[in-house]
């Protein structure tokens, strides 16, 4: 009788120890915001290889939503974004390049309703040029859904027709939305720093823009920045561009209003090659 009792009270005794209740062991979620930004995100980076790639299943058909984030080391980054909606069915294609994936890295939020979906990532650049993929699934309140205050926009750009947005220097980052009334939407956003001189140019393809419209965030570190949108479908092909501020900051000395040329300007005035 006496064992049994020693028995008992040792089961008893870690829920004694933590105030005489068991904590409960809640798995803890690590999800994105469309609002956190390109370099906030707590889940672990995946390496895409140059060459390589890289795939994420979302089951589930209560995820309607998937932020994507690439970036590298300094290098350059040249890679192609999918969204899998079935067999032979892809109705999301982006393609982007980067001149520097630290500095500037890329972010995107992609539409993915009546699921399951699988977002691929390509890395098509050489092997010498890995890059970080992070993927996860995010809410569904955002810049989608109306919440997003632009400085140029909502306006209309006509198919063939191009729009630029320059941009203060204190401004570190901007956010694009771009939309139709359900027609296809294919577009081309440069991010330019200087005259002819593209920092970023991204490439996409939407086989239904109301459905699933295109929703990225560009770093613009230094001045000069301007933000060049060219719809490349033809004029039966109309899209609705919104364009704001995302981030501001200060910069107050002169290394930090230099424009960003293979890294100088970003690493304390000094020279790199990435």
């Amino acid at each position: 009788m006496k064992f049994g009792s020693a028995l008992s009270l040792l089961f008893l005794l870690p829920s004694v120890v933590e105030g005489f209740v068991t904590p409960s062991r809640v798995p803890a979620t690590t999800s994105l915001s469309a609002f956190d930004g390109p370099r906030s995100s707590a889940i672990p980076e995946v390496t895409v290889q140059g060459g390589s790639l890289k795939t994420w299943t979302f089951k589930s058909h209560a995820v309607e939503r998937v932020q994507v984030v690439l970036k590298t080391e300094g290098r350059p980054l040249d890679a192609d974004v999918e969204l899998w909606a079935g067999p032979d069915n892809t109705p999301h294609k982006i393609r982007v390049y980067v001149e520097n994936g630290s500095s500037r890295p890329f972010s995107t939020v992609l539409e993915t309703p009546r699921g399951p979906n699988t977002v691929a990532i390509r890395n098509i650049g050489q092997m010498e040029f890995p890059m970080a993929a992070q993927v996860e699934a995010v809410s569904s309140e955002g810049a989608l859904d109306g919440e997003m205050r632009p400085t140029h926009g909502p306006m209309t750009i006509q198919g063939g027709a191009l729009r630029t947005f320059p941009f203060d220097p204190m401004v570190d980052s901007v956010q694009v939305l771009l939309r139709t009334d359900g027609r296809p939407l294919n577009a081309r956003v440069e991010l330019l720093q200087g005259p002819n001189n593209n920092k970023q140019v991204i490439e996409l393809y939407t086989e239904d823009g109301l459905d699933r419209p295109f929703y990225a965030i560009l770093e613009t570190p230094g001045n000069g920045n301007v933000v060049r949108i060219v719809n490349t479908a033809t004029v039966e092909f109309p899209l609705t561009c919104s364009v704001g501020a995302y981030r501001t900051g200060r910069r107050d000395s002169f290394d930090d209003m230099q424009p960003v040329i293979s890294g100088y300007g970003s690493n304390n005035g000094n020279f790199s090659p990435y």
